[in-house]
């Protein structure tokens, strides 16, 4: 089998991937459109292998898998970026849900030791 269909094969795997995912809501639709159009760009890429070559020359770039491996590290740091930026986001919010309850224990806890005392 030729490099070619294996790309092309292999293109059409990751985007079933994603659009399975996606349907069984593992990943999250502001994150499958993001995916969804790196697996298509790749797909187009590997249809027409002469578009990265074009891309290259038109950028100045002297091998067109400079340019491929370049825009896949940008992505993939802006994509780890931002994955950061959503956990730091999320242990904040957790901290404040966790604080938020300790708070209202205490307060319930206060309040049994009031209802027993008042009642009992």
């Amino acid at each position: 089998m030729s490099s070619y269909l294996v790309g092309v094969l292999g293109s059409l795997l990751v985007l079933a991937g994603i659009l399975e995912l996606l349907r069984r809501r593992q990943l999250s639709e502001k994150y499958a459109v993001l995916w969804l159009v790196v697996g298509v760009v790749v797909l187009v890429l590997t249809i027409f292998p002469g578009l990265l070559t074009a891309l290259a020359r038109v950028t100045g770039v002297v091998l067109p898998v400079n340019l491929l491996f370049f825009v896949a590290i940008i992505f993939l740091v802006c994509v780890a970026l931002h994955l950061s930026w959503e956990l730091s986001r999320v242990e904040n919010e957790t901290r404040k849900l966790a604080e938020d309850l300790a708070i209202l224990r205490l307060e319930f806890d206060e309040y049994q030791r009031k209802q027993r005392h008042d009642g009992g």
